[in-house]
Order: C-alpha cells, then sequence, then structure tokens
C-alpha cells in the first residue's frame, strides 16, 4: 500500500467516526425531545371532572334517594371486602351471572369465577392492596337498574392523589330487594394519548373537560 492509498484509508475512517459521532448525537437529541415531549403531554394532561369523594352526594339521573343510598351502600361493602382481602365478601356484592372485565381486558363471568380469582389475587401480587375513588354519575333506569361511573385506582400505604382508571358499574335490583352489581368495566387511562387526541381534535374533549 503507497502512502497516498494509506492517507486515503484514514481520511474514509475519520468521515465514518465523524459519521457515527453525528448520528450518536442526533439519535441522542432526539430521545431527549422525545422524552421531554413525552413528560411535558403527560404533565399537561389533567383531569378537570375528577368526581366526588362520596357516592352519596351524587346528584342522580332518576331514582329516589333510598335507591341512590342503596347503591352506594353496595359500592361501599364491595371497597370494604376488598379492603380486607376478603374474596367471598367481594364476590357476594355481585350478583351470580356478574360479569367482570379488568383493565387488562381480561373478563370473567358469574360470580364464582371472579371471586375465585380474586381469592388468587388477595393471595398474591394484590395481597394488602386497597381500593380508592371517586364517583363521577349515577343514572337510574326503570326502577331496578342503575349504572355508576367512578375514577379509582388500588393502592398499598397511601392513597393516591390522581385515579388511574375510569370504571363502570351496572348495578340491578334483584328479588330480595338487594342492589348488587350485575356488570363491571375498568379501563386504564392513557393520559398521553388522552392528551394528543385532544391537542390534534379539540373537539375530542369531553364536555366536563372543556
Amino acid at each position: 500500500m503507497t502512502a497516498t492509498d494509506a492517507e486515503t484509508v484514514t481520511t474514509h475512517k475519520s468521515r465514518r467516526r465523524t459519521i457515527v459521532r453525528a448520528l450518536g448525537v442526533t439519535t441522542l437529541a432526539l430521545g431527549l425531545t422525545a422524552a421531554g415531549g413525552y413528560t411535558w403531554l403527560s404533565q399537561t394532561s389533567d383531569v378537570r371532572n375528577a368526581g366526588v369523594a362520596e357516592c352519596a352526594t351524587i346528584t342522580p339521573d332518576g331514582g329516589s334517594a333510598a335507591d341512590l343510598q342503596a347503591v352506594c351502600g353496595t359500592i361501599a361493602q364491595m371497597t370494604a371486602a376488598w379492603d380486607r382481602n376478603d374474596a367471598d365478601a367481594y364476590g357476594a356484592t355481585f350478583t351470580e351471572n356478574a360479569t367482570y372485565t379488568t383493565f387488562l381486558g381480561t373478563h370473567y363471568q358469574g360470580r364464582a369465577d371472579l371471586t375465585e380469582a380474586h381469592r388468587a389475587l388477595f393471595s398474591g401480587f394484590l395481597k394488602g392492596t386497597k381500593l380508592a375513588d371517586s364517583f363521577l354519575d349515577a343514572r337510574f333506569y326503570g326502577g331496578n337498574v342503575a349504572i355508576v361511573t367512578t375514577r379509582g385506582d388500588r393502592y398499598d400505604d397511601k392513597r393516591p392523589s390522581e385515579l388511574s382508571k375510569t370504571q363502570t358499574y351496572t348495578l340491578v335490583r334483584e328479588s330480595d330487594g338487594q342492589w348488587r352489581i350485575a356488570s363491571f368495566h375498568n379501563t386504564q387511562r392513557q393520559p398521553v394519548m388522552e392528551r394528543i387526541s385532544f391537542l390534534f381534535d379539540p373537539a375530542t374533549k369531553p364536555q366536563a373537560e372543556r
């Protein structure tokens, strides 16, 4: 190899190193920008409609004060059973043919199914957890059906200041006069995606959040 050839190889290597460094710096800058953007989107995605702490203070759409009190009592019993990690008492607040859908998309059918699942959960990674909730609304239909929407979360030690899930309870008054949960659906809130949706199309924002 001549001196000229060696110089050419050295020049090419130097250029490659320069290009690799430039790409590395660019990638790092883009990563930092993306991380900063994600953080900004997350921090600016505030919930205005956080609900109320006490279920019985909701102004229901339909139903009597006694009906609201009874429905709220059922949800309170369910929450207390979770806080004790008592799977049987938890399951007893649901109808025999209740359906239960978690935020993971897991779908349980029937009281026995959801009770046994929670027995396992309460002795496993949900052991010692408690429930936090706030109440968005309650609606009654035909005297024996109620739909309650809440925000909620589980926690170990300190109650979270922001609740990350939105939950829908459908309750029915059964033949013994007791209100029980016939269907439960839990949705994990995605604050960044929600914020992006509202930024790109403000018309998608719920009225209560404007």
